[in-house]
């Protein structure tokens, strides 16, 4: 016990008894006990920021040299992962935006919140080029945003096919689906593979038919003959009008009816012949 009290120093030596001890006050022992400890602290604070400090600028240098070797690949996956992403990238567009969008009609909700945001990029300068295919040209709702954008300066073209959705932000970023599952999506940095994606995109805009909605018709020649042309050719390679309706982003009853009017008047009686006549009948010359 006398131990205790005197490593807490309540208790001292007597220099006028030796061999007793005097009490001290509790007070004024912890100045005596607790000075080492506070001490103590004070040298590991100091240590802590000395630490502190010193990492602080080899973070700066670690974040200067790594920002310019971001992933050339990222997988994202979620709606609202994906949608940040591109609201980021859409934010960094300095020149130019590329965007193909596979299918037919779009949902009008999609179209109202591309339109805001189009609107705006167009405000600032941005050019903006879309193919789609040439089935939205019978969908009033895509016309309608089709109208609005290009007014505002959007260039706007259609193709019989368009082989999947891709958005190409300047020559410095692309986003391509990662997956044929919704919500995952591929962000695309590798200059290589974006300057690809670019020159792609520019060759198959060279082949499409500008949309002009407020100039009629919508179905021009050219735009039957194409996809005509993808129909027939889809059912000389063996495709079921499901897969047709899917690639050129028609309904299946349109396709089906096209069959059977083309099964006319070749003289069809099987899916099989129908390819064989097609084939050989001239019909995808040219």
């Amino acid at each position: 016990m006398t131990g205790c009290l005197r490593d807490l120093h309540l208790m001292v030596a007597d220099r006028g008894s030796p061999g007793f001890m005097i009490p001290v006050p509790p007070e004024t022992a912890s100045y005596t006990a607790l000075a080492p400890l506070r001490e103590a602290l004070l040298d590991r604070r100091r240590a802590l920021r000395a630490t502190r400090a010193a990492l602080s600028v080899f973070e700066t240098l670690y974040a200067d040299v790594h920002r310019s070797e971001q992933p050339a690949l990222t997988r994202l996956s979620g709606e609202a992962v994906i949608s940040k992403a591109l609201a980021a990238g859409v934010g960094g567009c300095r020149e130019q935006v590329r965007t193909a969008h596979p299918g037919g009609r779009r949902p009008a909700s999609v179209l109202q919140e591309a339109l805001t945001r189009d609107l705006a990029n167009l405000g600032r300068g941005i050019r903006q080029r879309t193919i789609y295919q040439h089935t939205v040209r019978s969908d009033r709702t895509t016309l309608a945003y089709i109208e609005q954008v290009t007014g505002a300066g959007a260039e706007v073209r259609t193709l019989a096919e368009v082989v999947d959705r891709v958005i190409v932000f300047d020559r410095d970023l692309a986003f391509v689906p990662f997956s044929d599952e919704p919500h995952h999506a591929l962000r695309v940095q590798h200059p290589s593979l974006v300057r690809f994606l670019a020159r792609a995109f520019d060759e198959a805009w060279a082949r499409a038919v500008p949309v002009r909605p407020e100039r009629a018709p919508l179905r021009t020649p050219v735009v039957t003959s194409d996809l005509q042309r993808a129909i027939l050719r889809a059912v000389v390679n063996g495709e079921t009008d499901a897969s047709i309706a899917r690639r050129i982003g028609m309904s299946r009853r349109s396709v089906a009816e096209h069959m059977r009017k083309v099964s006319e008047q070749l003289g069809s009686t099987s899916r099989a012949q129908l390819g064989y006549l097609v084939a050989t009948s001239g019909l995808l010359d040219g």
